[in-house]
């Protein structure tokens, strides 16, 4: 076109005059500018109208958001400036509309902000004039007189103001002229004139040129070559039976639907009077809707009709007989808008995650909505379904702001599927649904919880070091790093010992271990305080208290405390009378366990005896009875054999050798000390041997013991000084606290001496206190072990029928004292 190609020089002056950007109060920018502008011409600024460095442009996020047609215009983010993105037809976009106005709008995304973009569009004269046909038959009877008009065709101009159509001209000629008539709507209808009549028979057929012509600088225009023939004559024209039709008709009729039908009627007869019908006026666009019937004039729809299209059709309807007179008639056809279509919901922008800490309102997407539709059947209403604690709030135009409307708990619900409604209010109802998912962040709001407020558990004493005692577990809703817990003990010690020496604990798993082995009887239990920490910022954490019970095994054997156990290998002796009788109480074995429970319960029995049936033992009490009145031929010396035993599993025992002298008085037992016996053994031939032997051994040893008496008594006046230091010792005791025979005292006390004379003074000593070994006399082990002086005796100490034997000056004389008996 001639227009395309002058605009590249038009351009920068077009420019210069042309946009004219404002803001409205309702935060509207408009601009204008020409159509057919190259890719990228400038438009206008729009950084500068926003308030906004075009440096920023990016990092906030402002883009043009719009719906429907192609993208017409970018922005540059570089200079800020608003450009076009491609060509622009504004005939294509507004066809004869005045003016024609494009709308967006530009987004802010960080501030959630919308500004309504209107350009627009400005004619440029890049269409010339057109007329329908490129020639048209024009018939004429030689009999119309003078004056006669004839409708001619108009030419079309998409272009509009001055670029539009203007002028026809018709080519000079003796029997025409062209006048113009203006209608009410502005358009010129050109009619052919007949100035002069005509004759057939001097010239049939004339030529004319008509030309349309617009008022764009320079000027464009169209012809159409007009062939007048001239006709016989025709004294009729057609006349259709309403000058103008009208019909109203759904948008959505089936093709091939009849909308009406015209007719025109000829009085003429004959090809005069035969009238076909044709388009006169009607865009190529238009040509296609609509299917004319030339013979019936039935008017049926080609193809689909769209309200949102085009909602009226103005169309001329031509009516011709056979002798070339035309009649004309309109055909006004209004759409009527169906709720064929659904409205569209589209998310504009979606800030998701959203944390769950943010305060009600706070905007979640930015929904734009919009209905092709008209009228009710185009008004939309979006909800959202289910119980969400979301809100829509309407902004500006078309737009809804998707927002909080409650506090958001991530770990009650971490993610919501939101579905947006939108509902049109045509008759029925239309609807459609955008689904999006909206996740909410988390923030470390929740502190690690256990699962109880405190804790036991037990473990046996004795554990191997390394046991795992207890697992312990907490609980935390949040997610990531907000719920990774990490446990620990809190410091604390235990006996001056701090507790990571007896317990630890896995940071990861919560297991709690034994670093050492329990001793029941050091403590029976224990307690901890455990820390579950999670690893947010800041963190959280709780606390939980654990009491670990130490439960008592059967480690230890009962611990005899009476008689107490010689040190030196001697058996402790006890007094029973001759003269007990069924039941006398003789000794009572002491003994304790340091466990507990039933491995502390204990239980006496006699295990062996020299005389069975004599003693019998306390099963609880561990007291040492007669079990018969003693007769005169039980033994002096009696051996018990007592077991202490436990009730644990497995049971621990321990057992005491008591020995038993059975005699009424303590001079007896000095009488009869030579008499003991050895144990009876079980044969009677080797216990009729023993007492033999020990009658003659008796025998012996008194006759020696008096011997050595004698000697003694002779000689005391001898060594009386010597002994005087000795005497003065002894005599510092009570009287009462001393036995004797024939010159020789004994202890009745609780304590010990050794006593060492000598016939000279200087070499005697006294040494005491000696192990007291309580109510007993000494073994026979010690017999063998001390001097030669010894009164009492074992198998391995034979004793003489003499309580005494003798002693040299030089020798040692040694006493001793255990409580019941000493000598």
């Amino acid at each position: 076109m001639a227009a395309q190609r002058n605009l590249s020089e038009r351009t920068k002056l077009v420019l210069l005059f042309l946009w004219l950007p404002w803001e409205s109060a309702a935060r509207q920018i408009r601009y204008s500018v020409p159509e057919e502008l190259e890719k990228g011409s400038f438009v206008g600024n729009i950084s500068k109208d926003l308030g906004i460095e075009p440096r920023e442009l990016v990092e906030r996020g402002v883009r043009i958001v719009s719906r429907g047609r192609s993208q017409l215009f970018s922005l540059n983010p570089r200079s800020g400036s608003l450009v076009t993105a491609g060509r622009i037809d504004r005939e294509e976009l507004c066809a004869q509309s005045a003016p024609c106005l494009l709308s967006f709008n530009i987004l802010v995304e960080d501030r959630v902000k919308l500004f309504g973009i209107e350009i627009e569009v400005t004619d440029v004269n890049d269409n010339a004039p057109k007329f329908q046909a490129e020639t048209l038959d024009v018939k004429i009877n030689e009999n119309v007189a003078a004056g006669m008009r004839f409708p001619l065709p108009e030419a079309i101009d998409p272009d509009v103001g001055v670029n539009s159509l203007q002028s026809y001209q018709l080519s000079p000629n003796k029997h025409f002229s062209l006048v113009v008539q203006s209608g009410a709507n502005g358009i010129k209808y050109p009619e052919l004139v007949l100035e002069h009549t005509l004759d057939r028979e001097e010239e049939a057929i004339h030529h004319l040129v008509l030309v349309a012509s617009d008022g764009g600088n320079p000027p464009r225009s169209g012809t159409v070559l007009i062939t007048v023939t001239v006709f016989d004559t025709n004294d009729n024209a057609p006349i259709f039976t309403s000058p103008e039709y009208r019909v109203n008709i759904p948008e959505n009729l089936p093709v091939g639907t009849q909308l009406l039908k015209v007719t025109a009627t000829d009085k003429d007869e004959g090809a005069n009077g035969e009238v076909t019908y044709s388009f006169r006026k009607l865009l190529d666009t238009q040509l296609l809707k609509f299917q004319l019937d030339k013979n019936t004039g039935e008017i049926k729809i080609s193809e689909n009709l769209d309200y949102e299209e085009m909602g009226f059709y103005k169309i001329e309807i031509q009516a011709e007989d056979g002798g070339a007179y035309l009649a004309t008639a309109k055909v006004l056809i209004t759409v009527e808008d169906v709720n064929d279509n659904s409205p569209e919901v589209t998310i504009t922008s979606l800030f998701s995650p959203v944390a769950e800490d943010s305060p009600a309102g706070t905007v979640i997407a930015l929904l734009n909505v919009h209905d092709l539709d008209s009228g009710q059947n185009g008004e939309v209403t979006c909800s959202i379904s289910g119980n969400l604690p979301f809100k829509l709030e309407k902004s500006i135009d078309s737009y809804y702001r998707l927002v909080t409307q409650r506090a958001l708990d991530r770990e009650q619900v971490s993610s919501y599927n939101i579905t947006v409604t939108a509902t049109d209010g045509g008759n029925p109802p239309l609807s459609s649904k955008v689904h999006f998912t909206l996740q909410v962040a988390d923030i470390n709001d929740n502190p690690p919880t256990f699962s109880q407020v405190s804790y036991f558990t037990y473990i046996p004493e004795n554990n191997p070091r390394g046991a795992s005692i207890f697992s312990v577990t907490a609980l935390d809703p949040d997610s990531k790093e907000n719920a990774q817990i990490v446990y620990s003990l809190a410091e604390d010690t235990i006996e001056g010992a701090p507790l990571s020496s007896y317990i630890s604990i896995n940071s990861d798993t919560g297991i709690l271990y034994a670093l050492c082995s329990f001793d029941y009887e050091q403590f029976r239990e224990l307690r901890v305080q455990v820390t579950a920490r999670d690893s947010g910022k800041p963190p959280l954490s709780s606390n939980v208290t654990l009491t670990l019970f130490v439960l008592d095994q059967n480690d230890n054997s009962p611990e005899i405390l009476y008689p107490t156990p010689p040190t030196d290998g001697s058996t402790g002796v006890e007094l029973a009378p001759r003269s007990a009788e069924l039941g006398y109480l003789v000794t009572k074995v002491v003994a304790v366990d340091r466990d507990s429970g039933q491995n502390a319960w204990l239980s006496y029995r006699l295990l062996k005896a020299s005389e069975p049936g004599l003693f019998s033992v306390g099963l609880h009490t561990g007291e040492v009875r007669t079990a018969r009145a003693l007769l005169e031929r039980d033994a002096l010396k009696q051996s018990l054999v007592v077991a202490v035993q436990d009730h644990g599993q497995p049971p621990l025992s321990a057992t005491v050798t008591l020995t038993v002298a059975v005699a009424d008085s303590i001079p007896d037992v000095l009488a009869d000390l030579g008499n003991l016996e050895p144990p009876q053994d079980s044969e009677a031939s080797s216990l009729t041997l023993y007492l033999v032997v020990a009658v003659a051994a008796v025998s012996c040893v008194f006759l020696a013991f008096v011997i050595v008496l004698l000697a003694l008594k002779l000689r005391r006046w001898h060594k009386s000084h010597a002994l005087q230091s000795s005497r003065d010792g002894l005599g510092g005791a009570p009287a009462s606290h001393y036995v004797g025979v024939d010159g020789v005292r004994a202890f009745l006390q609780t304590y010990s001496h050794e006593v060492s004379l000598t016939a000279d003074s200087r070499k005697s000593h006294l040494i005491f206190p000696q192990p007291n070994y309580a109510d007993t006399l000494i073994s026979q082990e010690s017999c063998e072990k001390k001097d030669p002086l010894s009164l009492l005796d074992d198998s391995k100490c034979p004793v003489e029928d003499a309580p005494l034997v003798p002693v040299s000056a030089d020798s040692t004389f040694s006493l001793y004292s255990y409580g019941q008996i000493y000598i």
